[in-house]
Formats: structure tokens, sequence, C-alpha cells
């Protein structure tokens, strides 16, 4: 069996320093706010460009503190509208609602799956503070319209970059373009380290980036019970914290996660190059990078999708599925029900966002890691192309 994810020999693959970064912290005797956690701060937030980086439990906590903080800067108050694509994963929803702001569905672009930003506007009224944008399976959603309908508005863009990590976008900066990676691209973002995520962990792991001082300091507080100093509570905040272990084995993952990327991009590259079966919607299908044989710009070469995901479309997704299974393939849904139709939105259930809607009917996500082999990936395509519908 091919497995989705193999988490235990992507790990492997980084022995001895695992065992040696998680015996060191053993051996220190201090477990939490220490010097790994201070370090990968450090590190990670010149990784991605931004001048705070704020270590928290897990992303969604990411999330929930960013906007808790902004209400408690008064940029937001209670009822405050924050526009957020219809088809993402629900803790960007839940980030949103556990605040008492109101989400506002915006609909995807059928052939990225992000937000699509055309449409963004429409959905702005008084009541809208924010916009959060999901750079959703790995690739980047941004785009100068995005940043002018900020300014326009005076919003605040808030990235969900839970499954982005690396992704280098393009901007025009003052007349000059530069790259710079998702995560540094808004006012502030949230990021995860679960084990499955392009740097992962071994258990639950986030952080804050952003290069708002004063939004990183009352952040860094409201995750420590709301106390920059010890029994001192400015804030009713969390305790929401990333432990040393956790710290120390992102440590050892950054600096090799480029060079991961890469490999996942290569992996996309064979998959849209060997999966010919007509009846298969490959991702990116009319990306403006689109590989293709004949046309487009080669998606290795493409640094604003680090493929956390490829994600395919087919009309009887659940058929498709169940072949690939009893061929010797894992796959996942990512995700089979949208936020709006779960039990736990029932005020939103009656709404209808047909894009969304059928991207969740039709999406199934194929095996693709820094460890899965070429041989393994040709084996993916080649059950693909013999299926028939």
């Amino acid at each position: 069996m091919i497995s989705f994810l193999d988490l235990k020999k992507i790990n492997d693959s980084f022995e001895p320093e695992l065992k040696n970064a998680i015996n060191g912290v053993l051996r220190s005797g201090w477990y939490l706010l220490g010097n790994e956690v201070n370090t990968f701060e450090q590190q990670y937030g010149a990784f991605i460009g931004s001048r705070h980086c704020i270590a928290v439990a897990n992303g969604l906590d990411a999330l929930r503190l960013i906007l808790r903080s902004y209400i408690e800067m008064k940029v937001m108050k209670e009822g405050d509208e924050i526009i957020v694509p219809a088809n993402t994963f629900i803790a960007s929803i839940l980030a949103i609602t556990e605040n008492h702001l109101k989400p506002v569905f915006a609909e995807p672009d059928v052939n990225t799956f992000n937000i699509d930003i055309s449409l963004i506007e429409k959905h702005i009224t008084p009541r809208t503070k924010g916009i959060m944008v999901v750079h959703l399976y790995g690739r980047a959603c941004w785009s100068e319209e995005l940043e002018n309908l900020a300014k326009k508005f005076n919003l605040r863009i808030i990235e969900d970059n839970a499954q982005a990590v690396g992704a280098i976008v393009n901007i025009n900066d003052h007349g000059k373009i530069r790259g710079r990676r998702t995560g540094s691209l808004g006012n502030a973002a949230g990021h995860s380290f679960y084990p499955g995520k392009n740097l992962g962990a071994i258990g639950d792991g986030g952080a804050v980036t952003t290069d708002d001082e004063d939004l990183a300091r009352i952040l860094r507080s409201m995750a420590n019970y709301g106390s920059s100093r010890k029994y001192i509570h400015e804030y009713p905040g969390l305790n929401s914290r990333l432990d040393e272990v956790q710290a120390a084995i992102l440590k050892v993952k950054l600096p090799r996660l480029d060079t991961d990327n890469q490999i996942r991009r290569n992996i996309a590259r064979f998959y849209h190059e060997n999966i010919v079966n007509p009846e298969i919607l490959l991702p990116g299908n009319n990306y403006p990078y689109t590989y293709s044989k004949t046309s487009g710009i080669n998606i290795t070469e493409a640094l604003d999708n680090v493929w956390h995901l490829f994600v395919i479309r087919y009309s009887n997704r659940d058929k498709l599925q169940a072949y690939l299974y009893d061929n010797g393939i894992q796959t996942l849904i990512h995700y089979p029900v949208p936020p709006h139709k779960q039990r736990a939105y029932s005020e939103f259930n009656e709404k209808v966002f047909p894009v969304t809607e059928q991207i969740h009917r039709e999406v199934l996500s194929l095996p693709i890691s820094p460890v899965l082999s070429e041989s393994e990936a040709g084996f993916v395509a080649e059950a693909l192309n013999k299926y028939k519908g």
C-alpha cells in the first residue's frame, strides 16, 4: 500500500538530528518558554520575513489569537465582519466565530481552489474589518487587487498560512518586484506545525508572524494567560504555548524546508506529465503558470505553490477513491463537507455556494511528500490512467 503520507519515513530522514534534539531538551530540564522556543521564533520569523514571530500551541490558536488581539486593540469589535473563503478548513471559520465576529463567505475560483479575489469587494460592508485569505493546499493566494482593496477600505488582511509555508510570491514593492513568502504578505498570519504539514512537528504547534509591534506584544501576552510578567495579567488570555521539544524538532526541520518543497514541486510536475486520463481534472488546470507539454511555465519553477496537497477532481470521487484503495493507493479528501454545511454552523446550512459545494463533492488528494519515490508516483499515475468510470 502506498501511504498517503508516511510520517515515520519523513521523520526517519532527519535522524539522528531529531533524537539528539529531543534528548537535548530532556537533559536541559527546561520544557516551556525556554531557549529552544526563543531560537525557533527568531529563525522562523527570519525565514518568513516578518519582524515578529510568536510560537503558540496550534494553528487554530494562531488565528483566534490574532483576531482576539485586534479586538483588544479596538481595531475590531464583536459583530464585525471578516470575509473568508467558503471552501476552507473549518478552523478558519472557528477562529472568527469564537471571537464573536461574523464570517462572510466568498466563493473560490474553481481552478485555483483559493478565494476569488474578484468577488471580494461585493461582500464589503461598513461592518467589514478584515479579509482572511487561506493559501489552500499550498498555493499562495495574493494579488495587487487584494492589496488595493485592503487599502481602499482600511481592512486587515489575515493570512491562514497553515498549508503554504515556504511559498514565495512576487510583489510590486514601491516599483520593484521582489519575492516575499506567504506569512509576511498581510497584516498578520497564522501558521500550523501539525505533523502532516510541510513543516511538521511530532505533535501540535503553531505560530503567528507579523510586522505590527503592538499586535505582537499584545498577542504574546494573550497566549500566556494574558500576562507579560509572571502573575500580572493585563488581558483575559489563553494558555497557548509551543513546548521546547516541538521547537527543537522544528529547528532541525526548518533548514531543509525549501529543498523538501522543491521535491514536492517535482512530484507535482511528474503527475501533470504522466496522468493523462481525460476524466481526471488535475490541480492547476488554467493556472497562469500551469505546466503543459506545449506551453506554460514549468511547475518546478513556480515558487508560489509548495504543493502541500495534490488535489484532483472527479465527478464520482468516492468511486475513484475506492478503486485506488483496492489498487494499493491511499488517498484522502480535503474536505468532504464545507463549513457552511456542517452541523456546528446550522445557522449557515441554508446558504448556497455552488462552486464551493462542487469542489467539496469532487476533490481527492493524491499521495505527495518529500519521501514519495518516482516509482511510487508512477504507480499512482498508471492506476489513474487505467481507471474507467
